[in-house]
């Protein structure tokens, strides 16, 4: 916030647009940090009767909140403002202001994003998972925002010091407002990314592979002639909820198979401490009747 405001003074001493963007999108991402925190804090509470898998999933909606506030608050007020200035050209004063400005926003940026590009690191563990791939397949929207936002963030500095220069030393009074359209279509583009990532797990995402291969493989048991079908569900970043259809080998009385089901879903469950819950369903029983639920 306090960037915003040291922005937002810099904008009325020099009346840059570009300037006036880069506060605008600083105050868009404190907010979008706040209602992150909001939904973090609505998505900890515990299951109950109406939601007796929990509420982890409220989360997404919270950024799929944050993705249309980039969107209505950053991406078309920035570009409305850049053609405003495009249409009423003026070269900007003081430019020396701005930069100072930028560069000390970027030095706050930069250090943000490197704690969240640390922290990619670590959830990848060392596989060589792209950053762009690895957007799309997280299923936390705290990570995925904090790198999207702190990478456009980034970049959006790198815009409005062109502006900046350009207007100001160049004499090239179009380029305050050019820099302002730039800013508002990345923060547009930013949007529609986390809009249609979130959208999708709203909808209900499988987990990674890694992890279904893992449920599968603490399957393999010499009391289980079939697995007929691995299905999981995230629940939250950290709940997956996995459903596994199999065949028992013949000869096993009742019993046998309910203890068998029982030491199964256990093992399920330890090959990932994300995975909550596991159903597990005798492919002769047939559909909606678990043998047993853990």
């Amino acid at each position: 916030m306090a960037i915003a405001i040291t922005k937002f003074a810099a904008f009325g001493f020099t009346r840059s647009t570009a300037m006036l963007t880069e506060a605008i999108h600083s105050l868009v991402d404190s907010a979008d940090q706040l209602l992150l925190l909001i939904g973090q804090k609505r998505a900890a509470r515990p299951p109950d009767e109406t939601h007796p898998f929990g509420y982890g999933m409220e989360i997404y909606f919270w950024s799929f909140t944050v993705a249309l506030m980039i969107f209505l608050l950053g991406g078309t007020v920035s570009v409305w403002q850049g053609v405003h200035k495009l249409l009423h050209p003026a070269q900007i004063s003081r430019p020396w202001i701005n930069l100072v400005v930028l560069a000390v926003s970027a030095l706050f940026e930069g250090a943000s994003f490197a704690v969240a590009y640390r922290e990619y690191r670590r959830v990848v563990q060392g596989r060589d998972v792209r950053i762009l791939r690895f957007l799309q397949l997280s299923k936390d929207p705290n990570l995925f925002a904090t790198l999207l936002e702190d990478g456009a963030a980034l970049i959006g500095l790198s815009i409005a010091a062109l502006g900046v220069v350009g207007s100001g030393w160049l004499g090239l009074a179009w380029a305050d407002g050019a820099a302002s359209v730039g800013i508002g279509l990345l923060l547009v583009a930013v949007a529609a990314f986390m809009a249609n990532e979130t959208r999708s797990l709203i909808a209900g995402e499988a987990a990674v592979p890694r992890i279904v291969a893992a449920a599968r493989e603490a399957l393999r048991d010499p009391r289980v002639s079939e697995v007929i079908d691995v299905a999981s569900l995230h629940l939250g970043p950290r709940s997956i909820l996995v459903v596994v259809t199999l065949r028992f080998r013949s000869g096993l009385s009742g019993d046998e198979v309910q203890q068998a089901a029982a030491e199964l879903a256990a093992k399920v469950r330890a090959a990932d401490p994300r995975i909550c819950g596991v159903y597990l369903s005798p492919g002769d029983i047939g559909p909606g009747q678990p043998a047993k639920a853990a």
